[in-house]
């Protein structure tokens, strides 16, 4: 079962089992052959590691990351895909499939349970819908993991791993950067799927902090600065501040200029400094 990324191989297996593909659940399956072996590669997988992967589909990027790590732990939603998934990873035995919402499961309890002694990393292959929630809760959850590599739309890629500070960075920009290390790795056509999707791909990989790169007296407060100044891209730090948390101008415009912040200045302008210390003043 080495040819999966074989457009015929991949009909005949689905025709089989009278598996149809799920727009809701964003299902494209890898065709080009040289993708997933480079994605296993760079993403920390090897001896010694354990991976979990999201998203398995047929198993294109689950058999590759078998071949080289010590036990993979695949998650997927759509329970039509499970039998397939039984046929396409018969040959090894250092797989576990999970027929399961992986936004509803207690991760650290399946690392616990699954990787005892190893070092764990991540890897998915994730539909573009769901692309940010995934991310934020493998972040926010605090995972003993050594990194998350990831294939998503090139757009997120490129404002997840833009510079905080720099025109292309949003709210996600910050919160990753916050718990992690994002680089892009490299780019995916639209035709290295089918169905092919009508934009390009990129895999990027986190690697996580073991302590974040500034000191917060509040997580909760930062990141709920962060989103409200990116509220309202067109406007000021100060109208979207002030509108999203229902504060008055003259108080946020004060708080600002404290922390040495333009009160004209567009929310993608600020650095993560800026944010800590906004939040550390602002009271909400």
């Amino acid at each position: 079962m080495n040819r999966l990324s074989d457009i015929g191989t991949i009909k005949e297996i689905l025709s089989r089992y009278g598996f149809n593909f799920s727009k809701g659940l964003g299902q494209n399956f890898l065709i080009n052959p040289s993708v997933c072996p480079r994605m296993a590669e760079l993403s920390g997988a090897g001896k010694g590691v354990g991976v979990i992967e999201i998203g398995p589909g047929i198993g294109v990027l689950t058999r590759e990351l078998c071949e080289i790590s010590d036990k993979v732990v695949a998650v997927e939603i759509d329970k039509r895909l499970i039998p397939v998934l039984d046929e396409t990873l018969a040959d090894f035995d250092n797989i576990k499939v999970i027929n399961d919402d992986v936004m509803k499961l207690d991760l650290k309890k399946l690392i616990e349970d699954e990787f005892e002694g190893m070092k764990v990393v991540v890897c998915a292959n994730l539909p573009y819908y769901i692309t940010s929630p995934v991310i934020m809760k493998l972040l926010e959850d605090k995972l003993p993991v050594e990194a998350i590599t990831v294939m998503v739309q090139k757009e997120a890629a490129q404002r997840i791993c833009a510079e905080v500070g720099s025109r292309e960075s949003g709210a996600v920009t910050v919160s990753v950067n916050y718990y992690s290390k994002p680089e892009m790795l490299f780019t995916v056509s639209s035709g290295s799927f089918m169905p092919a999707p009508k934009v390009d791909s990129a895999v990027m990989r986190l690697d996580v902090y073991k302590e974040p790169p500034i000191k917060l007296d509040d997580d909760k407060k930062f990141f709920t600065v962060v989103k409200a100044a990116f509220s309202q891209r067109r406007k000021t730090v100060l109208n979207s501040i002030s509108s999203s948390l229902a504060l008055e101008k003259n108080v946020v415009n004060g708080i600002l200029l404290d922390s040495g912040v333009d009160p004209r200045s567009r929310a993608e302008k600020l650095t993560m400094e800026d944010f800590a210390e906004i939040s550390r003043r602002i009271e909400i």
